[in-house]
């Protein structure tokens, strides 16, 4: 350890010292934080929103298979014989 960081840990040890063991809170900073994310989670979802009104999904019929009866008695996979 440097003698820069010795002075400045032992500069904070008596601000410590005076805080209340028994009471932790987040702070100003704890809650700007979690109001950054919810306004962030708002901003998303209203995107996605706005995202999956355009998309226009009509599924159509399936396509057609290959004719014969032997392609439906035959199991995935294997090849006519």
């Amino acid at each position: 350890m440097s003698a820069t960081s010795t002075l400045a840990v032992t500069h904070l040890v008596p601000l410590a010292k005076e805080l209340d063991e028994n009471k932790v809170t987040p702070g100003v900073l704890g809650f700007i934080v979690f109001a950054l994310i919810g306004g962030a989670v708002w901003l998303l979802m209203k995107s996605m929103n706005k995202h999956m009104k355009k998309v226009d999904f009509e599924e159509g019929p399936e396509p057609a298979k290959a004719p014969g009866p032997a392609s439906a008695d035959r199991p995935k996979g294997e090849s006519p014989a």
